[in-house]
């Protein structure tokens, strides 16, 4: 009982974060691109009672933390309502606005890090805070990495859409109602021991990794 009020306590900020910055990227973008669908339902907000979803934010975490030792952890808000149809340039810009979430859990994973550092240089590492800012690094990543995979609904998917030649992209959107179950069966199938979602997650998150740690090579350094 004490690990999950501790476990609770360290990653409800930074899910809470993770999960509203998300959906309101979505609706900040979608606004942006012409489409105002989520601005007059309320969605392009920074409260999260506005975004949770019982389910996919609160249970599906849990019992994939605790089912996998911590070792894989997603979730999801409610969809933002996006009218495509709606965007300036809907097939280009369905794009932008896709990417628009998983560049805000990119941009937080940043700023977790860089307050990490700060936390571990002047309190040390398993002073609260840090653990904190190190929650937040990780579900940032994950959400980051598992967000991209190119299976619609995902927005990895509805990049991939746009990308694709219009004769392709009809094709390939018609796999979205089934999306959901195609991520779970690659989850739960393994090879080697390692399941088929994390040859993607994984390498994924750890160049995104990389990629923090190289931006704040600076600051690494003056905190030496």
């Amino acid at each position: 009982m004490n690990d999950l009020i501790q476990t609770v306590a360290v990653y409800a900020l930074p899910v809470l974060f993770a999960i509203t910055l998300h959906e309101a990227a979505h609706a900040y973008a979608a606004r942006y691109f012409g489409d105002s669908t989520a601005y007059m339902l309320g969605r392009m907000s920074l409260n999260p009672i506005k975004h949770i979803d019982p389910l996919g934010t609160i249970l599906i975490p849990i019992l994939l933390y605790f089912s996998t030792g911590g070792a894989f952890l997603f979730g999801y808000a409610k969809p933002v309502p996006i009218n495509f149809g709606q965007l300036r340039k809907p097939k280009r810009d369905m794009a932008w606005v896709a990417l628009a979430g998983p560049a805000a859990n990119l941009f937080m994973a940043l700023v977790w890090f860089v307050l990490y550092q700060f936390s571990v240089t002047f309190y040390g590492p398993e002073e609260f805070f840090a653990l904190m800012a190190k929650a937040g690094v990780l579900v940032n990543l994950a959400l980051f990495a598992f967000n991209l995979f190119p299976i619609p609904p995902l927005d990895g998917g509805r990049i991939l859409t746009s990308l694709l030649p219009n004769k392709y992209a009809y094709q390939f959107a018609k796999i979205e109602p089934y999306g959901f179950f195609i991520v779970l069966a690659l989850l739960f199938i393994k090879i080697g021991g390692v399941s088929l979602l994390y040859l993607w997650v994984n390498p994924v998150r750890s160049f995104a990794l990389d990629l923090l740690q190289f931006i704040t090579l600076p600051i690494s350094f003056l905190l030496r």
